[in-house]
């Protein structure tokens, strides 16, 4: 075994350009490795980032949902606030300039109305433009101020922007639901 080892290495010495292309081949194996690991780990990096940044905004989107579709009337100024923190541009405009009215009339409705977010998901997601639109299921309990609560669900299309403090509402609406045939 020494003895071809030493043959091969006399034949290398002996044929310097066979002795370049085994050290070319050398370092050409060594740098594809090195280029494969540093291409599959840049790679693995953007996807974990993409998939954390997806999932907090979902986690913002589906909490803003459900704070716009839950008030009580025995506290409805607690509630119209966190819809004003759950949303922004034209719709928190809309919120803050109608909220006096909409408090008399929840009021004089009595009922409570909770929401719990059946599932959800981003449709779209831009974090570059900061904005994204959500897509969610939602089952609403509304308890009158006399008779039985009424349970239903709902799905709903919103629009997010990202603020400086984390994902807001800036539209929400129910998705029609259209029939089968």
């Amino acid at each position: 075994m020494i003895a071809l080892v030493r043959r091969g290495a006399r034949r290398l010495v002996k044929d310097p350009l066979l002795a370049v292309a085994v050290v070319l081949a050398v370092a050409a194996a060594v740098f594809a490795a090195w280029s494969g690991l540093a291409w599959h780990s840049a790679a693995q990096a953007g996807t974990v980032a993409q998939a954390q940044a997806r999932d907090q905004v979902l986690q913002e989107g589906e909490q803003d949902v459900q704070n716009f579709n839950t008030l009580d009337y025995r506290d409805v100024g607690q509630g119209l606030s966190l819809w004003e923190q759950s949303s922004a541009g034209a719709l928190r405009a809309q919120i803050v300039a109608g909220s006096a009215e909409f408090e008399k009339q929840v009021e004089q409705a009595k009922t409570i109305t909770t929401a719990k977010i059946l599932d959800a998901a981003l449709v779209t997601l831009n974090t570059r433009a900061g904005t994204a639109s959500i897509i969610a299921a939602v089952q609403l309990t509304v308890v009158p101020a006399k008779g039985a609560a009424v349970t239903k669900q709902t799905r709903l299309d919103g629009q997010l922007t990202r603020t400086a403090s984390g994902w807001k509402l800036t539209a929400l609406g129910q998705v029609p639901v259209g029939s089968a045939g």
